[in-house]
């Protein structure tokens, strides 16, 4: 269901930022040699795309993407990917962090990050600045939530989404009256007592759209729609997180207001969350649709052949594109770009990155020699839970599993994180191994 305010045609009056995040701990090592935005999402996409893609088909096309760490593949899937011609004048462009004269520290925060590069957001003519995750998993048409901003005469709109009491004690939670507007937030509440004053009165579920029954909080998704003046005089302070800080002490003196989002939205910002998304996606009905063709999910355009299935059994997965999977037994996995998957081999709840090249002959016989297997997947292996990253190497007859295994791991050739086995990128696994 989509939020009924009258929709606004208006878009160049907005500026879109989306924030990259900082070094990506709680999805490392996916984010050991990548931003985290750029870590790939259901086969062919980035988590990147996701921020871009639905500022696109809200006709929000001034974007960029701040960001700090690991940036090189992120700068190279964004100049890729997203090119307008010159008489749009949209863009999509990073501005990573950098040292100056007047100030040598990095981002500090999602705030301190937008006042270090506002000098940039004001050469441009905007009455509202957007502010977006670049890790999250969701669609929404901003077109509703700008206008709502400007119905309200809000200085400050909050997207939030209605959640269970489970849920709530991990986000932050807002408390609104009956006119949206919001009057107090409380940072991941874990005690009942707290949580029993933040929760929406029963007769105010049907006025926002939201079915009865059940308790129901509203949580920040960490989409956020700034007035000019007011987000200009906010930066002023030296405070460096909007989530933390700004939006909190902003709510004492000025119109902040809710959105109510209704529709799938995930934050991945873990290992055991990026792994139920992705997998989730592989489901007859998906909660996240990449087939919805009225709002499209936009990537790198890539000239990759047709995958190739010889004699395989595939069963709920999702197969991208240029694969050669050869007589194996793939199931509720997701199978990236380019891969390669062996006779014999069986697959259950793996997600492989893919590839970024073919290899060559040449390199094939030559690791061959020394005895490491060639990109991809051997044969007869045997491997579930597990997340392969791009470019590794599996030998033939290799069985991985976490289970039995603690939660956490570190190993010379693998990681275990929530329970999910993780094969680095380009990392080397020799035949007969088992994990």
């Amino acid at each position: 269901m989509r939020h009924t305010s009258r929709q606004t045609s208006n878009t160049s009056n907005v500026l879109s930022v989306i924030m990259g995040g900082g070094q990506g701990t709680r999805l490392f090592p996916l984010t050991k040699d990548r931003a985290k935005p750029a870590v790939p999402l259901a086969g062919k996409y980035r988590l990147v795309d996701i921020p871009i893609s639905n500022c696109i088909n809200s006709g929000l096309r001034r974007v960029y993407l701040l960001t700090q760490f690991n940036s090189a593949s992120l700068h190279r899937h964004i100049s890729q990917s997203y090119k307008f011609d010159h008489f749009t004048g949209g863009f999509v462009e990073i501005l990573a962090a950098e040292q100056t004269y007047a100030d040598n520290s990095w981002y500090q925060g999602t705030a301190d990050a937008v006042r270090k590069n506002m000098v940039h957001f004001l050469n441009h003519e905007w009455d509202y600045l957007l502010i977006l995750s670049g890790d999250q998993l969701y669609r929404m048409d901003f077109r509703h939530i700008i206008s709502q901003h400007a119905e309200t005469d809000a200085d400050i709109t909050v997207a939030t989404i209605p959640v269970a009491r489970a849920a709530a004690q991990s986000l932050g939670i807002m408390q609104v009256d009956a006119q949206r507007r919001i009057t107090r937030f409380v940072e991941k509440p874990k005690d009942p007592a707290v949580l029993d004053t933040l929760k929406l009165p029963p007769d105010w579920l049907d006025p926002l759209g939201l079915p009865a029954g059940g308790e129901t909080f509203l949580a920040s998704m960490g989409i956020y729609v700034f007035n000019r003046g007011i987000i200009r005089g906010l930066l002023e302070s030296k405070l460096t997180d909007f989530g933390k800080h700004v939006i909190p002490d902003a709510i004492q003196n000025l119109r902040v207001f809710s959105y109510v989002f209704q529709g799938y939205w995930e934050d991945i910002g873990t290992i055991r969350a990026f792994f139920e998304a992705n997998l989730d996606v592989t489901s007859e009905l998906p909660r996240f649709n990449f087939f919805d063709m009225a709002a499209p999910i936009f990537s790198r355009p890539r000239f990759l052949p047709a995958s190739k299935i010889n004699g395989a059994q595939i069963d709920h997965a999702v197969i991208s594109d240029g694969c050669i999977l050869n007589r194996a037994i793939i199931s509720n996995s997701i199978i990236g770009l380019r891969c390669s998957v062996g006779v014999g081999t069986v697959l259950n709840r793996v997600i492989l990155l893919g590839s970024d090249y073919y290899e060559s002959l040449e390199s094939i016989r030559a690791h061959e020699q020394i005895g490491r297997p060639r990109i991809g997947i051997g044969t007869n292996c045997r491997i579930q839970n597990t997340i392969v990253d791009k470019n590794a190497r599996i030998g033939d007859n290799v069985v991985i599993s976490p289970d039995g295994k603690p939660e956490k791991v570190d190993h010379a050739n693998y990681y275990i994180r929530d329970g999910i086995v993780i094969i680095p990128k380009n990392g080397v696994i020799p035949h007969g191994t088992v994990i």
